[in-house]
């Protein structure tokens, strides 16, 4: 330092700071040999208190105001100097500004995943990350713990210290909740306050910082274990829809069957069921992978047998013979005119051929009107040879 340096650190009598960078948290104040004046004036503004400091020793602190540094306000200085009858020459102390305002943009995150005991999925493995932000409380302490003799200390040099710390409180904090993932992920709020009071009384009382705001951005799944919570939401679907839609298909083939008492409701009653077991079948076979992946062996049931081919009767019509012919296409030929009770048919099981009147299975056909087809009838795989029609077959 030159001479005009020299010189003009003794003329100045003006002891402050001017925060130019607002992530300085703390400055010290720089004059030639840190001597100051009888009289100096200091200036501490709002946000902001002065420590002095005599060869390493905490003194007097200042809050905001402007004061006339005299004895009477020097009180600790004037003990540590030794000073009996006030002082009129200069002495040397080091000044330290330290801000009192909120420092923001303080972030962290997990630098890795960590692994939690989940109530609902067992092990998981998960990441975090979120912002925080402090302010000076203790400044005795933030300048014995964090500043040291350092002339100026910024945002920066301190955030990685401050975030290490973060994120082992932050992770002992979730493990400590006892709570399950979707309730984590779905109440940042209280997870950060909870947060905010564990971290804080730390930082208090290692550095004398408070936390003013603490923030949870997110909490994410590794792959490996969001795989697992997928496999786990697709079972509980399958299990509930797969039971909904099997109790569906039932009452509509209950309902089927009430309003139809007759062979073609029993049909449709049937067909109703078939499908919801169908259904049911399906669906299970979807979520299978799912199923597996939890390790839920659920046995499906069996698919529903095809029902048998109608029962036909072979016929005599004007010297043709047609068949087989199932029992409720006959009932159609009845009614068209087609056939009647003279009328010869046979099927497998008859010793030969015989009036349609005279077969038991067949005579309601003649005494009420026969019920309307439920559909085209699919023939009989294979059906027998019929005998050979009798020499004088009797025709409709």
């Amino acid at each position: 330092m030159g001479i005009m340096d020299r010189l003009k650190g003794e003329l100045i009598d003006v002891i402050e700071w001017l925060e130019e960078d607002e992530s300085t948290i703390a400055y010290r104040f720089e004059r030639w040999g840190n001597e100051i004046k009888n009289g100096a004036q200091l200036i501490v503004r709002e946000g902001q208190m002065a420590i002095f400091v005599h060869e390493g020793q905490l003194a007097d602190i200042f809050s905001p105001g402007t004061y006339e540094l005299e004895t009477q306000n020097l009180p600790i200085l004037t003990t540590l100097k030794g000073w009996k009858y006030g002082f009129k020459s200069p002495f040397k102390a080091e000044v330290y500004f330290v801000t009192s305002r909120t420092v923001t943009g303080f972030g962290w995150g997990t630098p890795s995943p960590f692994r939690l005991r989940d109530p609902e999925f067992g092990i998981m493995e998960m990441t975090a990350r979120g912002s925080f932000a402090v302010h000076v409380v203790d400044h005795p302490k933030f300048l014995r713990s964090v500043v040291g003799t350092d002339g100026e200390i910024t945002k920066d040099e301190i955030k990685d210290r401050l975030r290490r710390k973060f994120v082992t409180e932050a992770i002992s904090a979730i493990a400590e909740s006892g709570k399950s993932f979707y309730e984590l992920s779905s109440d940042y709020d209280g997870l950060s306050l909870a947060l905010k009071g564990r971290v804080e009384s730390t930082f208090v009382e290692l550095y004398g910082i408070a936390i003013d705001e603490s923030l949870v951005a997110s909490i994410d799944l590794t792959e490996r274990s969001a795989e697992k919570v997928e496999s786990r939401d697709a079972l509980l679907f399958a299990d509930q829809h797969l039971s909904t839609y099997e109790r569906k298909a039932r009452a509509d083939a209950m309902i089927a069957m009430a309003n139809n008492p007759g062979s073609g409701g029993l049909g449709a009653g049937a067909m109703g069921m078939g499908m919801g077991m169908g259904l049911g079948g399906q669906m299970a076979g979807m979520y299978a992978p799912a199923m597996g992946a939890m390790g839920a062996g659920a046995q499906q049931p069996p698919a529903a047998a095809p029902p048998p081919p109608p029962a036909g009767f072979h016929v005599l019509v004007n010297g043709q013979q047609m068949g087989p012919v199932p029992v409720q296409q006959l009932a159609q030929m009845i009614q068209a005119g087609q056939a009647n009770a003279a009328t010869n048919v046979w099927k497998p099981g008859m010793a030969a051929w015989a009036p349609a009147s005279s077969v038991p299975e067949l005579l309601p056909l003649f005494q009420t009107p026969p019920p309307p087809p439920v559909g085209p009838p699919s023939p009989p795989a294979a059906p027998p040879v019929p005998p050979a029609p009798p020499t004088s077959p009797v025709t409709g």
